[in-house]
């Protein structure tokens, strides 16, 4: 939750739908003071490889989140934690959009856990199946659960 938190802030902040890159930096490193620039560099490229952004432009300078920005709401008092900065497993990016939706991670976590051995699924595919149970939507990691699928069982679907 934080990592979407700590994206859509700057493009809150500017009240927009797209940021060129400095500018983002800017808010997150100056302006907030949350990240170094080079940190800030790097979030943009965990938020890209994860979904949450995308690069445009001629030049590939202009940041769009893929996601509703202004339904987030970012605290008064929030300060990223650092890990944010290093790559999720597709379990754990399902698990952050559950929580975000308001569920307890560790009744989450249960949940996923038995769907995974009710019906015999990697936890990654478990963790979307979970999701979509849910009416969450995570079909940005569907191929990464079945791939994971296909190396356990080639027949099965998620």
């Amino acid at each position: 939750m934080s990592l979407r938190v700590a994206v859509a802030a700057p493009f809150i902040q500017h009240g927009t739908n797209s940021l060129e890159e400095g500018e983002f930096v800017v808010s997150l490193s100056l302006d907030r003071d949350w990240f170094s620039p080079d940190q800030a560099k790097r979030l943009i490229d965990v938020a890209t490889r994860e979904g949450l952004l995308e690069r445009e432009g001629p030049e590939g300078d202009d940041l769009v989140p893929t996601f509703d920005h202004t339904e987030v709401t970012v605290p008064e008092d929030f300060v990223p934690d650092d890990d944010i900065l290093t790559e999720r497993s597709a379990f754990e990016q399902v698990l952050d959009a559950l929580v975000a939706e308001g569920m307890e991670k560790h009744e989450a976590v249960g949940a996923i856990n038995g769907l995974q051995d009710e019906l015999g699924l990697t936890i990654e595919a478990a963790a979307v199946v979970y999701a979509r149970r849910e009416g969450i939507d995570v079909s940005e990691l569907a191929p990464i659960a079945k791939a994971a699928l296909g190396e356990d069982d080639s027949d099965a679907e998620a």
